[in-house]
Protein backbone atom coordinates (compact mmCIF):
# COMPACT_ATOMS: atom_id res chain seq x y z
CA UNK A 1 0.00 0.00 0.00
CA UNK A 2 1.29 3.47 -0.96
CA UNK A 3 0.47 6.46 1.19
CA UNK A 4 1.09 9.89 -0.22
CA UNK A 5 1.05 12.86 2.12
CA UNK A 6 -0.42 16.12 0.92
CA UNK A 7 -1.27 19.38 2.63
CA UNK A 8 -1.61 19.13 6.38
CA UNK A 9 1.01 16.41 6.82
CA UNK A 10 4.75 16.11 6.93
CA UNK A 11 6.66 13.38 5.14
CA UNK A 12 10.16 12.71 4.95
CA UNK A 13 19.43 9.15 -1.83
CA UNK A 14 34.72 5.71 -17.42
CA UNK A 15 32.93 9.05 -17.99
CA UNK A 16 33.33 11.93 -20.46
CA UNK A 17 36.16 13.43 -18.47
CA UNK A 18 38.17 10.22 -18.37
CA UNK A 19 38.82 11.09 -14.73
CA UNK A 20 38.96 8.50 -11.97
CA UNK A 21 36.46 9.52 -9.27
CA UNK A 22 37.04 9.29 -5.54
CA UNK A 23 35.66 6.07 -4.16
CA UNK A 24 34.23 4.78 -0.92
CA UNK A 25 32.95 1.39 0.20
CA UNK A 26 29.25 1.05 -0.65
CA UNK A 27 27.51 -1.40 1.64
CA UNK A 28 23.97 -1.75 2.92
CA UNK A 29 25.20 -1.10 6.45
CA UNK A 30 25.75 2.49 7.51
CA UNK A 31 29.44 2.13 8.38
CA UNK A 32 31.57 5.28 8.32
CA UNK A 33 34.56 5.42 5.98
CA UNK A 34 36.81 8.25 7.27
CA UNK A 35 38.67 10.33 4.70
CA UNK A 36 42.44 10.77 4.75
CA UNK A 37 41.95 14.17 6.41
CA UNK A 38 40.71 12.62 9.63
CA UNK A 39 43.10 13.21 12.50
CA UNK A 40 44.91 16.06 10.74
CA UNK A 41 45.03 19.68 11.79
CA UNK A 42 43.11 21.31 8.94
CA UNK A 43 44.60 23.97 6.70
CA UNK A 44 41.27 24.75 5.05
CA UNK A 45 38.99 27.31 6.66
CA UNK A 46 35.44 28.44 6.02
CA UNK A 47 35.37 30.78 3.03
CA UNK A 48 36.22 30.86 -0.66
CA UNK A 49 38.91 28.58 -2.07
CA UNK A 50 40.48 28.21 -5.51
CA UNK A 51 41.86 25.04 -7.08
CA UNK A 52 43.17 24.12 -10.52
CA UNK A 53 40.92 21.71 -12.39
CA UNK A 54 41.08 20.87 -16.08
CA UNK A 55 43.63 23.62 -16.59
CA UNK A 56 41.31 26.30 -15.16
CA UNK A 57 41.00 28.10 -11.86
CA UNK A 58 37.80 26.93 -10.17
CA UNK A 59 36.36 28.25 -6.91
CA UNK A 60 34.08 26.99 -4.17
CA UNK A 61 32.82 28.25 -0.83
CA UNK A 62 33.43 25.99 2.14
CA UNK A 63 31.51 26.01 5.42
CA UNK A 64 33.19 24.01 8.20
CA UNK A 65 31.00 23.11 11.20
CA UNK A 66 31.36 25.08 14.41
CA UNK A 67 33.44 23.21 16.98
CA UNK A 68 35.02 21.12 14.23
CA UNK A 69 36.44 17.84 15.57
CA UNK A 70 39.23 16.45 13.42
CA UNK A 71 38.53 12.91 14.64
CA UNK A 72 34.83 12.95 13.73
CA UNK A 73 33.84 12.00 10.16
CA UNK A 74 31.30 14.59 8.95
CA UNK A 75 28.71 14.44 6.22
CA UNK A 76 29.63 16.35 3.07
CA UNK A 77 26.90 18.30 1.25
CA UNK A 78 27.43 20.01 -2.11
CA UNK A 79 24.88 22.67 -3.11
CA UNK A 80 24.92 23.76 -6.77
CA UNK A 81 23.57 27.15 -7.86
CA UNK A 82 21.05 27.80 -10.64
CA UNK A 83 21.61 29.48 -14.02
CA UNK A 84 22.88 33.00 -13.37
CA UNK A 85 23.26 32.28 -9.67
CA UNK A 86 26.46 32.13 -7.66
CA UNK A 87 28.10 30.09 -4.95
CA UNK A 88 27.52 33.06 -2.63
CA UNK A 89 23.79 32.88 -3.31
CA UNK A 90 23.77 29.25 -2.17
CA UNK A 91 26.08 29.77 0.81
CA UNK A 92 24.10 32.73 2.18
CA UNK A 93 20.56 31.96 1.04
CA UNK A 94 20.21 35.66 0.21
CA UNK A 95 17.97 35.23 -2.84
CA UNK A 96 15.20 33.74 -0.69
CA UNK A 97 15.99 34.45 2.97
CA UNK A 98 19.51 35.17 4.19
CA UNK A 99 20.72 32.58 6.68
CA UNK A 100 17.51 30.59 6.81
CA UNK A 101 17.90 29.50 3.19
CA UNK A 102 21.69 28.94 3.31
CA UNK A 103 22.57 25.82 1.34
CA UNK A 104 18.94 25.41 0.29
CA UNK A 105 17.86 25.54 3.92
CA UNK A 106 19.93 22.54 4.98
CA UNK A 107 22.66 24.33 6.95
CA UNK A 108 20.29 25.30 9.76
CA UNK A 109 18.96 21.73 9.96
CA UNK A 110 22.39 20.09 10.04
CA UNK A 111 23.26 21.34 13.53
CA UNK A 112 26.98 21.34 12.69
CA UNK A 113 26.90 17.72 11.54
CA UNK A 114 28.02 18.44 7.97
CA UNK A 115 30.64 20.19 5.90
CA UNK A 116 28.89 22.31 3.26
CA UNK A 117 30.30 23.25 -0.13
CA UNK A 118 28.94 25.71 -2.70
CA UNK A 119 30.84 25.30 -5.99
CA UNK A 120 30.92 28.11 -8.57
CA UNK A 121 29.99 27.22 -12.14
CA UNK A 122 31.73 28.57 -15.22
CA UNK A 123 29.78 31.52 -16.64
CA UNK A 124 27.35 30.98 -13.76
CA UNK A 125 26.16 27.68 -15.20
CA UNK A 126 26.88 23.96 -15.34
CA UNK A 127 27.30 23.11 -19.04
CA UNK A 128 29.74 20.35 -18.00
CA UNK A 129 31.42 20.46 -21.42
CA UNK A 130 33.47 17.32 -21.89
CA UNK A 131 32.69 16.38 -18.30
CA UNK A 132 34.76 19.29 -16.93
CA UNK A 133 32.35 20.09 -14.11
CA UNK A 134 32.29 16.48 -12.95
CA UNK A 135 36.09 16.58 -12.96
CA UNK A 136 35.89 19.78 -10.91
CA UNK A 137 33.76 17.94 -8.34
CA UNK A 138 36.28 15.08 -8.23
CA UNK A 139 39.11 17.55 -7.64
CA UNK A 140 37.16 19.41 -4.95
CA UNK A 141 36.46 16.19 -3.10
CA UNK A 142 40.13 15.25 -3.13
CA UNK A 143 41.17 18.66 -1.84
CA UNK A 144 38.56 18.79 0.90
CA UNK A 145 38.77 15.19 2.04
CA UNK A 146 42.56 15.15 2.22
CA UNK A 147 42.37 18.04 4.68
CA UNK A 148 39.09 17.60 6.58
CA UNK A 149 37.52 14.62 8.29
CA UNK A 150 34.67 13.43 6.08
CA UNK A 151 32.61 10.26 6.10
CA UNK A 152 33.04 9.23 2.47
CA UNK A 153 29.87 7.12 2.64
CA UNK A 154 27.86 10.27 3.35
CA UNK A 155 28.40 12.55 0.38
CA UNK A 156 25.29 14.34 -0.91
CA UNK A 157 24.50 16.70 -3.78
CA UNK A 158 21.54 18.96 -4.45
CA UNK A 159 20.63 21.96 -6.52
CA UNK A 160 17.85 23.95 -8.13
CA UNK A 161 17.29 24.33 -11.90
CA UNK A 162 20.75 24.24 -13.55
CA UNK A 163 22.15 23.18 -10.17
CA UNK A 164 19.70 20.28 -10.21
CA UNK A 165 20.95 19.37 -13.67
CA UNK A 166 24.50 19.24 -12.32
CA UNK A 167 23.42 17.11 -9.39
CA UNK A 168 21.70 14.80 -11.88
CA UNK A 169 24.93 14.53 -13.88
CA UNK A 170 26.62 13.35 -10.68
CA UNK A 171 23.83 10.84 -10.04
CA UNK A 172 24.52 9.44 -13.50
CA UNK A 173 28.32 9.44 -13.46
CA UNK A 174 29.20 9.28 -9.76
CA UNK A 175 26.54 7.00 -8.28
CA UNK A 176 29.23 5.08 -6.38
CA UNK A 177 30.70 8.31 -4.98
CA UNK A 178 27.57 10.07 -3.69
CA UNK A 179 25.08 8.53 -1.30
CA UNK A 180 22.04 10.52 -2.44
CA UNK A 181 20.96 13.45 -4.58
CA UNK A 182 18.05 15.88 -4.48
CA UNK A 183 16.97 17.23 -7.87
CA UNK A 184 14.89 20.41 -7.50
CA UNK A 185 13.08 21.48 -10.69
CA UNK A 186 15.85 20.27 -12.95
CA UNK A 187 16.36 19.28 -16.56
CA UNK A 188 18.94 17.15 -18.30
CA UNK A 189 21.21 20.09 -19.13
CA UNK A 190 24.57 18.90 -17.78
CA UNK A 191 24.60 15.47 -19.38
CA UNK A 192 24.16 11.98 -18.00
CA UNK A 193 27.34 10.01 -18.62
CA UNK A 194 26.75 6.46 -17.47
CA UNK A 195 23.35 6.67 -15.87
CA UNK A 196 22.89 2.96 -15.23
CA UNK A 197 23.82 2.56 -11.55
CA UNK A 198 21.53 3.00 -8.54
CA UNK A 199 21.67 5.95 -6.14
CA UNK A 200 19.21 7.29 -3.59
CA UNK A 201 17.13 9.85 -5.50
CA UNK A 202 14.74 12.59 -4.38
CA UNK A 203 13.07 14.43 -7.26
CA UNK A 204 11.08 17.65 -6.77
CA UNK A 205 9.14 19.60 -9.40
CA UNK A 206 6.42 22.21 -9.79
CA UNK A 207 3.33 21.31 -11.81
CA UNK A 208 3.24 24.74 -13.46
CA UNK A 209 6.96 25.02 -14.22
CA UNK A 210 7.24 26.89 -17.53
CA UNK A 211 11.06 26.98 -17.53
CA UNK A 212 11.90 23.28 -17.16
CA UNK A 213 8.65 21.35 -17.50
CA UNK A 214 7.64 18.69 -15.03
CA UNK A 215 7.51 16.04 -17.78
CA UNK A 216 11.30 16.24 -17.97
CA UNK A 217 11.56 15.89 -14.21
CA UNK A 218 9.39 12.78 -14.32
CA UNK A 219 11.59 11.24 -17.01
CA UNK A 220 14.73 11.96 -14.99
CA UNK A 221 13.11 10.36 -11.94
CA UNK A 222 12.04 7.30 -13.89
CA UNK A 223 15.64 6.54 -14.92
CA UNK A 224 16.46 5.95 -11.25
CA UNK A 225 13.20 4.16 -10.56
CA UNK A 226 14.54 1.62 -13.07
CA UNK A 227 18.15 1.72 -11.89
CA UNK A 228 17.11 1.28 -8.27
CA UNK A 229 14.78 -1.62 -9.01
CA UNK A 230 11.70 0.19 -7.67
CA UNK A 231 8.16 -0.72 -8.64
CA UNK A 232 7.12 1.64 -11.47
CA UNK A 233 4.08 3.84 -10.95
CA UNK A 234 2.54 7.20 -11.80
CA UNK A 235 2.56 8.99 -8.45
CA UNK A 236 -0.49 11.12 -7.67
CA UNK A 237 0.16 14.85 -7.82
CA UNK A 238 -1.71 17.83 -6.36
CA UNK A 239 -4.48 19.58 -8.23
CA UNK A 240 -3.56 22.77 -10.05
CA UNK A 241 -4.67 25.75 -8.04
CA UNK A 242 -4.44 23.87 -4.74
CA UNK A 243 -1.06 25.37 -3.68
CA UNK A 244 -0.24 22.08 -1.98
CA UNK A 245 2.38 19.39 -2.42
CA UNK A 246 2.37 15.60 -2.47
CA UNK A 247 5.28 13.28 -1.75
CA UNK A 248 5.53 9.67 -2.83
CA UNK A 249 8.09 7.09 -1.73
CA UNK A 250 8.49 4.24 -4.19
CA UNK A 251 8.32 0.64 -3.02
CA UNK A 252 10.46 -2.32 -4.05
CA UNK A 253 13.71 -0.34 -4.37
CA UNK A 254 17.04 -2.07 -3.78
CA UNK A 255 18.57 -1.72 -0.32
CA UNK A 256 19.97 1.75 0.29
CA UNK A 257 18.55 3.17 -2.94
CA UNK A 258 15.14 4.72 -2.21
CA UNK A 259 13.36 6.98 -4.66
CA UNK A 260 11.05 9.78 -3.52
CA UNK A 261 9.06 12.21 -5.66
CA UNK A 262 7.58 15.53 -4.55
CA UNK A 263 5.21 17.43 -6.83
CA UNK A 264 3.94 20.85 -5.83
CA UNK A 265 1.40 23.24 -7.30
CA UNK A 266 3.61 26.14 -8.34
CA UNK A 267 6.05 27.18 -11.06
CA UNK A 268 9.85 27.27 -11.32
CA UNK A 269 10.67 28.14 -7.70
CA UNK A 270 13.17 26.78 -5.18
CA UNK A 271 11.39 27.14 -1.82
CA UNK A 272 7.71 26.28 -2.32
CA UNK A 273 5.24 26.71 0.51
CA UNK A 274 1.74 25.36 1.02
CA UNK A 275 -1.18 27.76 0.91
CA UNK A 276 0.65 30.71 -0.63
CA UNK A 277 2.48 31.45 -3.89
CA UNK A 278 6.20 32.13 -4.21
CA UNK A 279 9.33 31.23 -2.28
CA UNK A 280 9.58 31.27 1.51
CA UNK A 281 12.75 30.31 3.33
CA UNK A 282 10.99 29.97 6.68
CA UNK A 283 7.66 28.44 5.56
CA UNK A 284 8.82 26.01 2.91
CA UNK A 285 8.37 22.31 3.61
CA UNK A 286 11.18 21.23 1.27
CA UNK A 287 14.44 21.47 3.30
CA UNK A 288 13.06 19.28 6.07
CA UNK A 289 12.05 16.62 3.56
CA UNK A 290 15.43 16.62 1.83
CA UNK A 291 17.41 16.56 5.07
CA UNK A 292 15.32 13.68 6.40
CA UNK A 293 15.79 11.78 3.14
CA UNK A 294 19.55 12.34 3.20
CA UNK A 295 20.07 11.41 6.83
CA UNK A 296 17.83 8.34 6.80
CA UNK A 297 19.43 7.12 3.58
CA UNK A 298 22.87 7.54 5.12
CA UNK A 299 21.83 5.45 8.13
CA UNK A 300 20.08 2.90 5.92
CA UNK A 301 17.05 3.43 8.16
CA UNK A 302 13.56 2.41 7.19
CA UNK A 303 11.62 5.15 5.42
CA UNK A 304 8.34 5.37 7.24
CA UNK A 305 5.62 7.95 7.49
CA UNK A 306 3.35 9.70 9.89
CA UNK A 307 -0.08 10.60 8.60
CA UNK A 308 -1.41 13.84 10.03
CA UNK A 309 -5.07 14.32 10.79
CA UNK A 310 -6.76 15.41 7.57
CA UNK A 311 -3.89 14.41 5.31
CA UNK A 312 -4.91 12.83 2.01
CA UNK A 313 -3.82 9.25 1.38
CA UNK A 314 -3.71 7.10 -1.75
CA UNK A 315 -3.36 3.38 -2.24
CA UNK A 316 -0.36 1.96 -4.05
CA UNK A 317 2.88 1.68 -1.99
CA UNK A 318 4.14 3.57 1.07
CA UNK A 319 5.01 7.05 2.18
CA UNK A 320 8.18 8.91 2.96
CA UNK A 321 9.12 9.08 6.64
CA UNK A 322 8.34 12.37 8.39
CA UNK A 323 10.69 14.82 10.01
CA UNK A 324 11.87 14.59 13.57
CA UNK A 325 8.50 15.46 15.08
CA UNK A 326 5.11 14.24 14.02
CA UNK A 327 2.26 16.74 13.74
CA UNK A 328 -0.35 16.76 16.49
CA UNK A 329 -3.00 14.12 16.13
CA UNK A 330 -0.90 11.88 13.91
CA UNK A 331 0.23 8.29 14.20
CA UNK A 332 3.11 6.24 12.74
CA UNK A 333 2.08 3.85 10.00
CA UNK A 334 3.79 0.83 11.52
CA UNK A 335 3.91 1.87 15.15
CA UNK A 336 7.70 2.24 15.17
CA UNK A 337 10.19 5.07 14.88
CA UNK A 338 13.87 4.49 14.19
CA UNK A 339 16.52 7.20 13.89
Amino acid sequence: MLIVLSTGGTALGRDLSGNTPPTAPRTAAATAAPSSGCGKTPTLTSGTHTIRSGGKNRTFILRIPGGYDRSRPYRLVLGFHWWGGTSTDVATGRTVETGTWAYYGLQRLANDSAVFVAPQGLDNGWANAGGEDVTFVDDMLRRIESDLCVDTTQRFALGFSYGAAMSYALACSRATVFRAVAIQSGGQLSGCSGGTQPIAYFGVHGLRDSVLGISGGRAMRDRFVRNNGCTPQNPPEPAQGSLTHRITAYSGCSAGHPVAWAAFDEGHIAAPQDGAPGDSGSRTWLPGEIWTFFTLTARNASHQATVATGAQTDTGSRAVRPGTTAPPGSSPLDGTHRD
